[in-house]
């Protein structure tokens, strides 16, 4: 049994098994297990890190296609975005220096580096903003779609060994990040580094203690067995920044990206249209028009549940900011 990245203990108790309902890439059943120490929840045992990458699915990130829908897509992620986009530029006593999006000097904005930034979309939306920004993500292909699609700088490596210049950066991001680590105390620390004095650090984790992990448990897209390692509380993670050098600033736990289409994929996982993607499902342009249309229906109903949620302190996942002193 693995010992808890955030107290160490090796006793554990079972929270269920499960196999991988979301990409289909195993029928393997895993163990998911929380501290008896602290209540951190973990895959256990991990899979060794070969192991591991046979359940990434070549495509894991957004990269929409040229045709229609395509672009309908891509305006919906543009869309629901923002609201990472708005958390991340932050109130204005966060905005001290930063060159204004208008003014078309993108040079003379804060870094930025986002971890795990996939195609890059998200980036694309910081420099219109003004941000002079940079991408980092273990996946060559991931790295090479943010150049060639948003004219992102991209380095594929690790945050933990990074081929980066301390200090270099006002802003780092980490969405969906933390819980694919065996140690993600060791990101964090290493984000420290890059962080400029008074840097800001947003992550994004999900929130084991939302009323979705609460009521669907092993069904709960959250989990995402086998790919996330480490399954955070708010209060884990809150407790994990301060651990490694920072102070929490604020907190959110909606995200209109995630939190209502979180619980579509934990209801029917088999109408997720980037699983469908990424698992090649066969189907028609009318099938696939009929399955979209029938999923983002089922975001919508999912919405009044996840702002519900949220405003609970109870959502899916938990955005924190966070400052290097």
């Amino acid at each position: 049994m693995n010992v808890c990245p955030m107290c160490r203990s090796a006793n554990a108790k079972l929270w269920f098994r499960q196999t991988d309902r979301l990409y289909r890439t195993t029928d393997r059943q895993f163990a998911v297990v929380r501290c008896a120490a602290c209540g951190l929840a973990r895959l256990d045992p991990q899979p060794a890190p070969d192991e591991l990458r046979r359940y990434y699915p070549e495509s894991y990130w957004f990269a929409p296609d040229a045709g229609p829908a395509g672009r309908l897509e891509e305006a919906y992620r543009r869309l629901v975005l923002r609201d990472h986009v708005r958390f991340v530029v932050g109130p204005p006593s966060a905005r001290r220096g930063q060159a204004p999006a208008s003014s078309g000097r993108p040079e003379g904005g804060p870094a930025l580096l986002d971890v795990g930034a996939g195609g890059g979309l998200f980036l694309g939306m910081m420099r219109e903003r003004g941000f002079r920004v940079a991408a980092l993500d273990l996946s060559a292909k991931a790295a090479a779609l943010a150049w060639s699609r948003q004219q992102v700088p991209a380095v594929c490596g690790l945050l933990d060994n990074p081929p980066l210049r301390p200090g270099a950066f006002a802003v780092i991001t980490m969405f969906h990040v933390l819980e694919h680590l065996a140690d993600p105390a060791a990101y964090l620390r290493s984000a420290r580094g890059l962080l400029a004095p008074g840097g800001r650090l947003v992550v994004q984790v999900p929130n084991a203690a939302s009323w979705q992990a609460r009521l669907l448990g092993r069904r709960w897209n959250g989990a995402d067995v086998p790919r996330h390692l480490v399954d955070f509380r708010a209060g884990d993670i809150h407790k994990l920044l301060e651990t490694c050098g920072f102070q929490v600033v604020r907190r959110k736990y909606f995200s209109l990206r995630d939190n209502p289409a979180g619980l579509a994929s934990s209801l029917a996982p088999g109408l997720d249209p980037m699983a469908r993607r990424v698992r090649h499902v066969a189907e028609g342009g009318i099938a696939r028009l009929v399955k979209d249309l029938a999923y983002f229906a089922l975001v919508v109903a999912a919405l009044p549940f996840a702002w519900v949620e949220a405003a609970f302190a109870a959502g899916s996942t938990v955005m924190i900011e966070a400052r290097r002193p």
